[in-house]
């Protein structure tokens, strides 16, 4: 029970003690004291209550501490803290949320201790608290306990998380704001040292800012949330998309072709890697493709030219057995930044339907109606995907440009679809829609091209201007 009702006496020499100095004080109905060697220590000691009574500050009855003396010492560490978070937030969350929650903690961690005296490596200490101390797994009672609680990890990730537990920072501490602020610079570098992402470090930062508001407002180790106090801002990254090595019309339908010529596997994946381009899909939107989202035009002469249309409706991003729930590598979710049920439509162009159609009547689909499956079986997974790329890039690139970052991911054929899009004149709001992202990501990464295409903007609006003369 905290209460203002204190007393502190005068300090008593009691002679043939080993501490003969004795500070004693009252707080409520309970006295306390303590004994020193010294008078020095004793008179110190006793400045430090009367500090804390003069301050009006409340004093704990049980054991006779100042209130945030008490506190300080009941504080768990941020390393206890953290992993309380992680394990709280684990059963609700989805798997890439519980990765990225493990990932933005296991960056801030380390740098929120009291000594760096002895510290272990630091890719082996992110790798401890990654995949060890924040990442869970069932308990005995099915309840989710840390990792290394159960499975026994490698001696040098042990070394690791015990250096960390030792040596973690109470969260108390954390009322000084300035010791944030070598986790935010953590937060906005790749261990590389060079700048992280934007869009990357803002994630990371909104992971460590909902932990301390749940530190403030669940948990009330804190009395405010010190991040709002620390004047920092991240470093400037440009996140824009660097449109000299996004391939055109004509090198995207080559690489793809190149898939294609690579042999078994990149024939069965060629249509994959179409839908990347023609239709801007993500390739987690991809791997969850199944006939039955189809609407393609009947095979005949006539139809030939007609567009057809995707219905998109699920996500499978590929994300490691340990974060799922079943132990799979992926997780069937909604799409990107949508609500559960939601779905997007996204016409299709003839190339794209004939590709479609060809596929599902050389291979048929998976046992769960997906169209594309890995060589032996399940979702496609990137690494599969990505050495097609690879080959497809050295067959149809001349050596200087295959050096560069020319067409150097998959993932440039989505850029590169979007882009066609934009160059073409379709509305940036329906581009947007199609691609299924907003209208301000849009403008974020494609704003180079948005703003080139600001003549034939110019010669609309004159055209308006002019109508009425």
């Amino acid at each position: 029970m905290l209460t203002y009702d204190v007393d502190i006496w005068s300090i008593r020499k009691r002679a043939g003690r080993q501490k003969p100095y004795e500070l004693r004080w009252r707080v409520g109905s309970r006295p306390h004291s303590k004994s020193f060697k010294l008078m020095p220590q004793a008179d110190g000691r006793r400045s430090e209550l009367l500090t804390a009574l003069r301050e009006r500050e409340q004093f704990d009855e049980n054991t006779g501490l100042p209130a945030r003396e008490l506190a300080s010492l009941s504080s768990p560490t941020w390393y206890e803290h953290a992993t309380t978070y992680a394990l709280m937030k684990w059963p609700r969350a989805a798997a890439k949320h519980r990765a990225g929650i493990a990932e933005a903690l296991a960056v801030v961690t380390p740098t929120l201790v009291t000594t760096n005296r002895g510290a272990p490596d630091p890719t082996i200490m992110r790798a401890a608290l990654y995949q060890w101390a924040f990442r869970a797994v069932p308990g005995p009672a099915n309840e989710f306990i840390a990792r290394h609680a159960v499975e026994e990890p490698p001696q040098e990730i042990r070394t690791a998380l015990s250096w960390i537990a030792k040596h973690s920072m109470k969260v108390k501490a954390l009322e000084d704001p300035a010791l944030l602020r070598p986790a935010l610079e953590a937060l906005s570098h790749r261990m590389d040292g060079k700048k992280a992402a934007e869009n990357t470090a803002r994630r990371k930062r909104m992971v460590l800012s909902n932990l301390l508001r749940y530190t403030v407002e669940e948990k009330g180790l804190l009395s405010a949330n010190p991040l709002l106090r620390v004047d920092w801002t991240p470093p400037e990254t440009d996140d824009e998309i660097d449109f000299r090595y996004v391939p055109g019309p004509a090198l995207a339908r080559a690489l793809i072709e190149a898939v294609r010529d690579t042999g078994t596997r990149g024939e069965h994946l060629a249509a994959f890697f179409g839908c990347l381009y023609y239709a801007a899909m993500r390739p987690a939107e991809i791997a969850s493709l199944k006939e039955a989202d189809c609407t393609l035009p009947p095979d005949t002469e006539d139809a030939a030219d007609e567009w057809g249309v995707l219905l998109l409706g699920e996500s499978r991003p590929e994300v490691g057995g340990g974060w799922t729930d079943d132990g799979a590598s992926f997780e069937a979710r909604s799409l990107k930044r949508r609500a559960r049920g939601a779905t997007r439509s996204v016409p299709i162009p003839p190339i794209l339907v004939r590709m479609l159609r060809d596929h599902i009547a050389a291979y048929g689909t998976a046992s769960d109606g997906c169209l594309f499956r890995a060589s032996r079986g399940g979702r496609v997974r990137s690494t599969e995907y990505c050495d097609l790329w690879d080959a497809a890039r050295t067959a149809v690139l001349p050596e200087a440009d295959a050096a560069t970052p020319l067409a150097e991911v998959p993932y440039s054929l989505r850029h590169a679809g979007v882009s066609l899009w934009i160059k073409s004149g379709v509305d940036p709001v329906e581009v947007a829609r199609r691609a299924g992202h907003s209208i301000a990501v849009l403008f974020r990464f494609y704003a180079k091209i948005l703003s080139g295409d600001q003549s034939r903007t110019n010669q609309l609006i004159a055209r308006g201007l002019n109508s009425g003369e």
